[in-house]
């Protein structure tokens, strides 16, 4: 619909659609989580039954970012982008409204499936509704969404599920998804249909088997004891077999499922290399925090929601400034300082005990939270710098599901270290809790912890715990921490933005970085 609509008018509206449905999804990713508990009652679950509700969910979203690209080029970008939005509204309030724990399997499997298109579509409207020199301002927008969905998700469905019940985890939705449809269908224009595209079958079957089998195992290693389970073993061999028949049919055939041409483009490689590092370094760190405040210092479900939002703080203020500091500072130093700032609230964390202080983890969070955003801005600008109009919603569909495939690939790796670390960390610390020790033979010691009662032993199991964890936790930040600094030197790939917005405003034949 053009003609009467000024277009900036039409630009702030696409703008606003495309964050309600960025917001929609990622807070998706995680709001259900602290209302698990409260379903499982509900719907009459067992425990394995309900991490469904999750994992359904997952892995739908998962199979189903690979092939937004093709789905939006064969049947044009407003359709699918109202279809999707529209879907997931309609399956988010079926799952308030299910009764039983089949019902919302179902639910949340037609959500992941309409919700996977939601990221990549909002990125790629917003990337063509500004120019080259406006993008970084663009995505500074965009990237609110993104990140703030998934640490405000947690508070929000704590709130939501305390204060009212798990039904609104999903209810919420509802005036999100009503705004972006009814936005879209006024203000989106359509893009130009391909009725020639012919599906990859064979190449998307062996795809949506290798990230859906790839996903199960990430998602329940952690209840199955990982390779000790014939199901993990099973699954991670049918994701390897699935890899290698995609890529061996996509090499081989003329229209392969996924444009390769992407991935000649330098800037687009370097957007995704870190792009999975923030999907793992973000999602690791919101997995641990969350049981640590909990579970460790003993805090309430709702006070350590705040304590998790006060990251999301910090994100929105450095994505306030990053656009006007992309148009000084060269992208690559900018992710340089907010990785750095990641890794060094990092080790700090590595000190955190059960006696650390709300406001301490207040100021760290935020820290974090704003290293966060000077990283994320300036890599979803240079990932696009260089890519053709024609393949920007085939880039956002692969880095959208590279972010989502690294966070499942860094919950799993630090949740199953935490397991392992607290295992080994209380077998070392348990070996010195024996009469013969001359810590527990002083006075003021003995009073508290007699190893000759049962109340004693049972007290002094309980501190070796919670020490063990505590450990844990630790040597988990720390894990993460040298992580990112191993990926530092990757920064060199970055060239310069600043000469490559010059050359681009000079002329398409000069849209190269140096």
């Amino acid at each position: 619909m053009s003609g009467p609509l000024p277009p900036g008018l039409r630009r702030n509206m696409l703008t606003i659609c495309a964050m309600t449905a960025t917001i929609m999804q990622a807070l998706d990713t995680t709001i259900a989580n602290v209302a698990l508990p409260y379903m499982q009652g509900t719907l009459s679950a067992s425990q394995d039954q309900i991490n469904w509700v999750l994992t359904s969910y997952i892995v739908a979203a998962a199979i189903m970012t690979a092939p937004v690209g093709w789905i939006s080029d064969r049947f044009g970008r407003k359709r699918i982008f109202i279809l999707c939005s529209a879907g997931f509204t309609v399956t988010s309030v079926l799952c308030g409204l299910a009764q039983d724990i089949t019902q919302m399997v179902l639910f949340r499997l037609l959500q992941g499936v309409f919700g996977a298109a939601l990221v990549p579509l909002s990125q790629a409207v917003m990337l063509d509704s500004y120019t080259l020199q406006e993008r970084a301002k663009a995505m500074a927008i965009w990237g609110m969404g993104v990140m703030m969905g998934p640490i405000m998700g947690p508070s929000l469905g704590a709130w939501l599920t305390e204060t009212y019940s798990w039904h609104w985890v999903f209810f919420v939705n509802l005036p999100f998804g009503a705004i972006t449809v009814i936005g879209l269908i006024v203000f989106m224009d359509e893009t130009k249909k391909d009725l020639s595209l012919r599906f990859d079958w064979l190449g998307f079957t062996a795809l949506a088997v290798a990230i859906g089998a790839l996903q199960l195992a990430l998602d329940r290693g952690e209840q199955l004891d990982w390779l000790e389970s014939n199901e993990i073993i099973a699954e991670f061999i049918i994701s390897a077999v699935g890899f290698y028949y995609f890529f061996a049919h996509s090499f081989t055939t003329s229209s392969p499922f996924i444009r390769f041409a992407l991935f000649k483009d330098r800037n687009f490689v370097t957007g995704c290399i870190f792009m999975i590092v923030m999907g793992l370094v973000l999602f690791s760190t919101m997995a641990l925090a969350s049981p640590y405040l909990q579970n460790v210092i003993g805090y309430p479900i709702i006070t350590a929601g705040w304590l998790l939002a006060s990251r999301g703080f910090g994100t929105f203020l450095s994505m306030m400034m990053v656009g006007r500091l992309m148009r000084h500072i060269e992208a690559r130093t900018l992710i340089i300082a907010g990785l750095s700032i990641t890794a060094g609230t990092l080790y700090y964390m590595t000190f955190w005990t059960d006696q650390t202080q709300a406001p301490e983890i207040l100021a760290i969070s935020i820290i974090q939270g704003f290293g966060f955003g000077l990283v994320f801005v300036p890599l979803s600008t240079v990932a696009f710098l260089t890519v053709s109009p024609q393949l920007r919603t085939d880039g956002a569909s692969m880095l959208t599901l590279m972010r989502n495939v690294a966070s499942s690939v860094g919950i799993s790796i630090v949740i199953a270290q935490l397991t392992q670390g607290s295992r080994s960390n209380y077998a070392i610390l348990s070996q010195h809790i024996n009469p013969f020790n001359p810590a527990l033979q002083m006075p003021g010691v003995t009073g508290l912890i007699n190893l000759s009662t049962d109340v004693g032993r049972a007290m002094a199991d309980k501190m070796v715990a919670a020490q063990a964890q505590i450990i844990a936790f630790s040597q988990d930040y720390q894990l993460v921490m040298i992580f990112i600094l191993c990926t530092l030197p990757l920064a060199i790939m970055i060239g310069s933005t600043k000469a490559a917005l010059r050359k681009q405003a000079a002329g398409p034949e000069h849209a190269v970085m140096e």
